[in-house]
């Protein structure tokens, strides 16, 4: 625990906006100092399309969506001016890999199911490892930002209170007060059962851009800052995907698990 365990669905009307995978290494100043040309020969096949980003790069904020950002959030994805931050993309553009000196992260904005993601990892992964060596992972994190809209539900006219859970909601919740709520965040740090990672969860409105849709975010980025061996990083993040299935339905009701067309595995 601490969320309690549950079946294994995938939604078929699935909430997710993006999913963010970023591994933390101590500094390898060979990826400032050199264009990445090996590393890129590893990862063309799924990765063909090539960037390198100068200014100052978000990496795990939904474009599709726009609200208030925690600074710790901030500070963790931006990279800072004059550090390269080279990016792989698929085809698509819906797969990203991002390699800095001090980290790789894997994004994904049509996220579908754990296996897959875990497959489209390994490959930029083990090109890490075998191109710069990394000493070891300081910082494994896995996130995934969930943007209920209840448009796309067919829940238009459905409160907050019939479709989240009320220790989830907050002032939301409350009845005569929750429906006056203009804005508004939540923020818990939350330890987790192994006693030395944390899932950090964020709650809010957050606003579409194409049609204006108040839409109610669940932020979980789950993430374990002590120094770990790099064949356990994946063992790790399979620990995280476990949690954070739990966590999702923790937080809404059974009418809008239904809603969202859950698929036994």
């Amino acid at each position: 625990m601490p969320f309690p365990d549950v079946q294994r669905v995938i939604y078929k009307r699935n909430p997710l906006e993006q999913v963010i995978c970023q591994l933390r290494f101590p500094p390898i100043l060979k990826i400032d100092a050199e264009i990445p040309a090996e590393f890129q020969d590893k990862v063309r096949k799924d990765y063909p399309n090539f960037s390198e980003i100068s200014e100052w790069k978000k990496v795990g904020i939904p474009r599709a969506v726009k609200g208030q950002i925690p600074p710790e959030a901030l500070r963790q994805v931006l990279q800072p001016p004059g550090n390269k931050n080279y990016e792989f993309s698929s085809e698509n553009g819906q797969w990203q890999v991002n390699l800095t000196r001090t980290f790789i992260a894997l994004t994904a904005d049509n996220y579908e199911r754990w296996e897959e993601f875990k497959d489209k990892l390994v490959d930029p992964l083990d090109a890490l490892i075998a191109v710069y060596s990394p000493a070891h992972f300081s910082r494994i994190g896995l996130r995934y930002i969930n943007v209920i809209r209840r448009s796309v539900l067919d829940l238009g006219d459905v409160s907050w209170s019939d479709l989240l859970q009320p220790y989830v909601l907050g002032i939301l919740s409350s009845p005569g007060v929750g429906e006056h709520v203009q804005n508004f965040e939540n923020r818990y740090e939350i330890r987790l059962s192994d006693g030395e990672s944390v899932a950090r969860v964020t709650t809010g409105f957050v606003q579409h851009v194409d049609d204006g849709e108040i839409g109610y975010m669940i932020d979980n980025d789950f993430y374990n800052t002590d120094k770990t061996s790099l064949d356990a990083a994946i063992e790790k993040l399979d620990y995280f995907n476990k949690r954070a299935s739990r966590l999702i339905q923790w937080c809404i009701t059974d009418r809008l698990h239904q809603a969202m067309e859950p698929q036994i595995l």
